[in-house]
C-alpha cells in the first residue's frame, strides 16, 4: 500500500514535518497547513484541501525491553491477546498490534487488557 501511495501523483509524503496549525479548521474545511520542517527549522505554509497524519509504526515498547519477550521489531508478544509470558503484565494497542495500530484496535485490547488484570487481581484475593 505504501509503495502505491508513493507512486500517486497527488500525494506527497512529508517525513521530518510537524503541523504547527491547519487552515480554516472554524469553517469546516482545511484549505493549508503551516508546517516546521524540524531538520531545517523552517516553517512554511502549505497549500492543501486535505491531510492524512501518519503518527509513526514503531511500537512505544522500549520501556520493557529485556522484561517482556518482543519480536524484532519491538512489538510485544502475546499470548490469547494480551497476555504476556509475565503472570499480570498484559499488552495492548500500538505496541502488541502490529496489524492494524489503530485507536480502535488500541481501545478494544484496552478493554480486553483491562478485564484480564480485573480477573487476575481477583484471583490473588485483590
Amino acid at each position: 500500500m505504501l509503495d502505491r501511495a508513493r507512486q500517486h501523483d497527488k500525494i506527497k509524503f512529508l517525513p521530518n514535518t510537524i503541523v504547527e496549525e491547519v487552515f480554516d479548521v472554524t469553517k469546516k474545511d482545511v484549505t493549508g497547513l503551516r508546517l516546521l520542517d524540524v531538520k531545517t527549522n523552517k516553517t512554511y505554509d502549505f497549500p492543501t484541501s486535505a491531510m492524512f497524519l501518519g503518527i509513526g509504526h514503531i511500537p512505544n515498547a522500549k520501556m520493557f525491553e529485556g522484561q517482556l519477550d518482543a519480536d524484532k521489531d519491538g512489538y510485544l508478544l502475546t499470548q490469547n491477546y494480551v497476555h504476556t509470558r509475565v503472570p499480570g503484565v498484559y499488552a495492548s494497542g500500538d505496541v502488541a498490534d502490529r496489524r492494524y495500530r489503530q485507536a480502535v484496535t488500541a481501545a478494544g485490547t484496552g478493554c480486553m487488557a483491562a478485564l484480564e488484570v480485573e480477573k487476575f487481581l481477583e484471583e490473588h484475593g485483590r
